[in-house]
């Protein structure tokens, strides 16, 4: 009977911290992907305000394809953030459910939407590259005109 109190109590606590712990980064990337979100709007409207000007037959197909991946980005930023809160979801649900314990698909869930998150944000850093490149070219060509 000892054995089993102490195996229930320390058992439960652990549990419990990964949980929190979980949720705590489900919190955290929907955050960072909230911020993403607005700093490639506010990159939009700047591309727009590029694309005002005088530019090369070269440059506004720049124009159009950073538009475009903008565009692709800002979906595949909401469809993420719409998968970690539904996974968040899933992790209280079942830590109400069942005690405290999560199923085995719900921690391979949450590695996945670590990998699809970390993948995202490598995606995001080329793409914030690939347009600053673009705004120094036709900012230098204008310096120099």
């Amino acid at each position: 009977m000892r054995k089993t109190l102490f195996f229930t109590l320390k058992l439960n606590p652990m549990v419990q911290v990964e949980n929190s712990q979980l949720t705590t980064e489900c919190n955290a990337w929907r955050a960072s992907l909230r911020n993403y979100r607005e700093e490639f709007n506010q990159a939009k409207t700047r591309l727009q305000q590029a694309a005002s000007r005088s530019l090369s037959k070269d440059q506004l197909r720049d124009v159009e394809h950073l538009h475009n991946q903008f565009h692709i980005q800002l979906i595949n930023i909401h469809d993420l953030k719409q998968a970690i809160k539904n996974h968040d979801r899933k992790i209280g649900l079942e830590t109400n459910e069942y005690n405290g314990q999560l199923k085995e698909e719900t921690l391979a869930d949450h590695e996945s939407l670590l990998g699809q998150y970390q993948d995202l944000e490598m995606t995001l850093s080329e793409l914030k590259d690939e347009f600053s490149d673009f705004l120094k070219s036709i900012n230098k060509e204008e310096l120099v005109s």
